[in-house]
């Protein structure tokens, strides 16, 4: 039956204003998070956690100033009286709501006010000069204090990993695709000088005594050797036959302890049966030396690409464990799938420098020419092992690329390979080991011996003093197809990013042992434990950010990603989000995950 005109107009009516109070209510989310990210911006530039408490009418008034209000004594009074002993992050989000930044006309209609009697000291377009630049001076040093605050807050991603975590999961279905994240360390190039280390940053702040729990859940696994756990990678017999494609890549550690890696697409023209594996690479086996990289643990996640790139579905992840080798087989249909690396930062961490003497790179031989010494020279073959990812000896234009975007954040476009081959050793237009040395001497070169930006390009590389590889991790992915030939490519080098967040937790979540929290319905905890790894996610499906305190101190033999026995995790509304990582501090010993989970009031 057709419908009417008028039910036509009612029902785009209903529509139209259904919508705009969606955006309505979007824009108003949109607000407060913007809000509450000002007033933790500039809370932490005071303190050291949102779980600390202002203890003093001078901190109050300090953390106001940082959200860029000018309290007078008398509003620092009107909330700090004799009865108060402290205040906490929520109690300052409420203050700020109530005391609005003053407005460049509430400060000239305050300062018109002055006295201005015709005394003849100041002229009255004077005091008005004086009066607007003093009202835009407050004005931008407001904002700036403002901007500092969040800029603070952004840059110390280790403070929020740490105390807060950084892997949320919304409800959202769709995954962004990855943005393109160049080094930190390009500043480097320029003042040659390396960022500070931030220890700080990495102190915990404890939940205070006032800070009281509503509702817990504890959490044991006993757990034994992992020698004696693995779950066995089982390789068909006719694995030698079927078709294969390999490529390398690499986990890399950043300045504040996010760990970066290449991202690749996997297409397979047919349905197939197939087995994908990732282990750790040793590129140089030096005798009566360990190589760290094997005990880093590795995982490969695996995305469907459906019809657009926007929205990749979790297919399965490499939990099969054949020594260091991890791996996963199943049947995959024809397309195009993402095959993103995953390391959980248990083993791959920042860790104090050793004091040694810093290795000489280059020196100058009889005739006075410079030349590489043969500790760089070997680290120099170690670096091509690694960023020669298709493995034939040769680095290709894209191969070297993503060598120029983590040491420079620069790339080499056509022109400039044309002249790297004119005055370098390359065969089919891709560069030789022989090249990628003597490229490298013409930078030492061209410094006039100063190994300057020699060190900023192995420093980023993962690369110590001592030319020991201690802050990077490569590995190789193996792919074998039964009816077809699989074809694989990097496309990225940046930061897991929400994606891959988005697929551990989705993984923990179907195969993990779910918890209710008792005493609050709403929030659920998920454990997967696999030979030797356990994963928890944290999901909360209230209306509200939750504050949950984790406390790992009667564990033994583990080995947490945090860093830290106690930490705090924010998880905001209905999402979900990665509590930890845990590993065996001894392989060859058992442990004890005994953890709990609190929730805050």
């Amino acid at each position: 039956m057709a419908s009417s005109p008028e039910n036509n107009t009612s029902l785009s009516v209903q529509k139209v204003t259904r919508s705009e109070s969606s955006q309505a209510k979007k824009s108003q989310h949109a607000e407060e998070a913007i809000f509450y990210m000002n007033c933790r911006a500039a809370y932490l530039t005071v303190l050291k956690s949102s779980l600390e408490n202002i203890k003093s009418k001078e901190q109050l008034s300090l953390v106001l100033q940082q959200a860029g209000r000018n309290p007078s004594q008398k509003t620092v009074n009107k909330y700090w009286t004799s009865q108060t002993t402290t205040l906490n992050f929520d109690d300052f989000c409420t203050i700020l709501k109530k005391e609005k930044p003053a407005t460049k006309p509430e400060l000239l209609e305050a300062f018109g006010k002055i006295d201005t009697d015709n005394t003849g000291y100041i002229l009255h377009d004077e005091l008005y000069k004086i009066l607007t630049t003093f009202c835009d001076l407050y004005i931008t040093t407001n904002e700036q204090c403002c901007k500092t605050a969040r800029e603070k807050l952004e840059v110390d991603s280790r403070l929020r990993q740490q105390q807060f975590g950084s892997q949320a999961e919304t409800s959202s279905e769709g995954i962004t695709l990855p943005v393109l994240k160049p080094s930190p360390r390009i500043l480097r190039k320029t003042d040659h000088k390396l960022a500070p280390t931030k220890g700080d940053s990495r102190t915990p702040s404890r939940p205070s005594s006032s800070q009281s729990c509503k509702a817990s859940l504890s959490t044991t696994v006993s757990m034994g050797a992992s020698s004696n756990r693995n779950t066995k990678l089982i390789e068909p017999d006719t694995m030698k036959e079927w078709q294969c494609a390999q490529s390398k890549g690499c986990f890399y550690l950043e300045e504040d302890g996010e760990i970066i890696s290449h991202k690749y697409k996997l297409h397979l023209p047919q349905r197939s049966t197939v087995c994908i594996t990732i282990k750790p690479l040793n590129v140089r086996q030096v005798e009566g030396k360990s190589c760290h990289c094997l005990s880093v643990d590795t995982a490969l996640y695996i995305l469907k690409e459906n019809e657009t790139q926007e929205n990749l579905q979790l297919v399965s992840f490499t939990e099969q464990q054949n020594k260091e080798m991890f791996g996963w087989k199943g049947e995959l249909g024809s397309g195009v799938y993402w095959l993103l690396p995953f390391t959980t930062g248990c083993r791959l961490k920042k860790v104090k420098p050793q004091i040694t003497a810093e290795a000489k790179l280059v020196y100058r031989g009889e005739d006075g020419e410079l030349a590489l010494t043969k500790e760089f020279r070997a680290a120099l073959l170690d670096i091509f092992e690694t960023i020669d990812l298709d493995g034939n000896g040769l680095l290709s234009l894209e191969e070297y690329n993503f060598f120029e975007l983590r040491t420079s954040g620069e790339k080499c476009d056509e022109e400039a390979w044309a002249v790297c081959k004119e005055n370098f050793d390359m065969k089919k237009n891709e560069l030789t080991r022989q090249g990628f040395m003597d490229l490298n001497l013409m930078e030492a070169n061209d410094r006039e011996g100063d190994p300057s930006d020699l060190w900023v390009t192995l420093l980023s590389l993962g690369y110590n003093k001592a030319l020991e590889m201690t802050e990077a991790c490569p590995f190789v992915i193996d792919i074998y197809a039964e009816k077809c030939k699989p074809r694989i490519k990097a496309i990225y080098l940046e930061a897991g990013s929400w994606q891959l967040n988005r697929a551990i937790c989705k993984s923990v979540v179907n195969k993990g042992e779910a918890k209710v929290m008792d005493g609050c319905e709403n929030i659920i905890i998920y454990t997967y434990k696999a030979g030797r790894r356990i994963t928890s996610v944290i999901e909360n499906k209230s209306e509200n950010k939750v504050i949950i305190h984790v406390n790992n101190e009667q564990s033994k033999n583990c080995l947490s990603n945090r860093g830290l026995p106690i930490f705090a995790v924010e998880v905001a509304p209905k999402s979900m989000m990665v509590s930890q990582h845990v590993m065996p501090l001894n392989e060859q010993e058992e442990w004890l995950y005994n953890c709990v989970h609190s929730l805050l009031r």
